[in-house]
């Protein structure tokens, strides 16, 4: 097979095209139409809205944040008929079937963004050479951009390949990562329920730039949710006792729930990232808005501290005279590498020159709602894996002045290509 070197450019200039025009997630509209348009040039037959995401189980999506989504595309040309394909849904999957007999492989890469205003510093290399986030309180500042650009050049490599494949590659376009949102719904589409092979990677995390992890763990399984306290409103200082109030049941939940036991057999966390309560100086609170997680190392460790942060929540309602309601927002769980493919990933790094491959669990240590996907795969009797590619950065994840080591992006289609090739070639 030819050199990747053909590829070397169009990733890195897709990486820094996407990173100039970030989209939450669930309104990726603009992000999606790019994606579909390079697709189809290559030959791939692309499956949108309800064919890759059951709405049904669609998590945290805000039709607030969806009309902002399309009022950009609009603004950014995308045309109406390619938007009445999405059908409010953003997200897509290229499938090729390479008409020979063989496995279905899916894999996975996450398009949407992170609410951060990206830094404007002159040691900022997106700022310095150009290619900073349009978009203030947006910002690729987890490198979902380098995972797209990396899927669309495994996607323009497969197709140039075509003829020394078999079996069927099903390259998934996931909206809504971040909160862990976007998996469910296209894990009950059905769409990866053919699949014999599932692939999924995230870049840089606890790896360097030249490593490679085929055995991460700690993918943390989580809960998401939104907690509304109603009260009722009352003057402060003519009658608060008529009054009940949503804040002061809002603040103890908050103060309590950072109380939780935590459970002696694997790792726990919460936390309430943000509490937004009352109405004005002298009226007693009657609203208060919980935004909060859950997560575990298991399962079972994860529904103990759901368990345990619920009977807060309701009895701090209790307590104040308040209504309560918990939504779920987003979800993941947790994950173990089919041996099978850590094999393959093994042997798909080792080929890659300049790149150790760390056999050793390395700890992930966050939540990834790929695993839903994964779990999906292996519950029809598939095989999943998950990895991690190592790029070097400056700043941690989810900061304003994140960025990658773009070397990391030819050593990932690498390992990516290496992969699809052991299992499809």
């Amino acid at each position: 097979m030819s050199c990747l070197c053909k590829y070397h450019d169009e990733l890195i200039s897709t990486r820094r095209h996407l990173h100039t025009m970030p989209e939450e997630g669930w309104s990726e509209f603009t992000t999606t139409a790019y994606i579909v348009e390079k697709l189809r040039k290559l030959g791939y037959e692309v499956l949108m809205g309800k064919k890759v995401i059951n709405p049904d189980n669609c998590l945290g999506r805000s039709q607030k944040v969806v009309d902002a989504g399309l009022a950009y595309a609009r603004k950014n040309g995308v045309s109406e008929a390619l938007l009445k394909e999405m059908d409010g849904l953003t997200g897509c999957v290229g499938v090729m079937d390479t008409g020979r007999p063989g496995p279905t492989l899916a894999i996975r890469f996450d398009i949407d963004c992170v609410p951060v205003t990206e830094s404007t510093d002159a040691d900022h290399i997106p700022a310095k050479e150009g290619f900073c986030s349009t978009r203030p309180g947006l910002m690729h500042a987890c490198g979902h951009d380098a995972h797209t650009s990396t899927g669309l050049a495994v996607a323009h490599w497969f197709a140039d390949h075509k003829d020394e494949m078999k079996g069927k590659l099903k390259i998934l376009f996931q909206p809504a990562e971040e909160g862990v949102r976007g998996a469910a719904g296209m894990a009950a589409s059905g769409i990866v329920d053919d699949a014999d092979y599932f692939l999924g990677a995230h870049i840089a995390m606890m790896c360097k730039t030249g490593e490679l992890s085929v055995k991460p763990y700690g993918f943390l399984c989580t809960t998401k949710l939104d907690v509304t306290y109603t009260g009722r409103p009352a003057h402060a200082g003519v009658e608060p006792n008529a009054g009940r109030n949503a804040m002061a049941a809002a603040c103890n939940a908050f103060v309590q729930l950072l109380g939780i036991a935590r459970h002696g057999s694997g790792m726990t966390r919460i936390n309430v990232g943000q509490l937004i309560a009352g109405e004005g100086r002298n009226v007693i609170p009657s609203h208060a808005l919980m935004k909060m997680e859950v997560r575990g190392e298991t399962g079972d460790i994860n529904q103990y501290m759901y368990d345990a942060a619920v009977a807060i929540i309701k009895g701090c309602a209790i307590s104040q005279g308040c209504e309560y309601k918990i939504e779920k927002m987003g979800e993941a769980v947790d994950l173990t590498n089919d041996e099978e493919l850590v094999d393959v990933l093994t042997k798909a790094g080792e080929a890659v020159e300049g790149m150790t491959v760390r056999k050793d669990p390395m700890n992930f240590g966050g939540s990834e709602d790929a695993t839903i996907l994964a779990r999906r795969v292996q519950a029809h009797g598939g095989k999943a894996a998950l990895f991690v590619i190592g790029a070097n950065r400056p700043s941690g994840h989810h900061t304003s002045k994140f960025d990658i080591d773009e070397k990391a992006l030819d050593q990932g289609l690498a390992v990516w290509t290496n992969a699809v090739k052991e299992i499809l070639g």
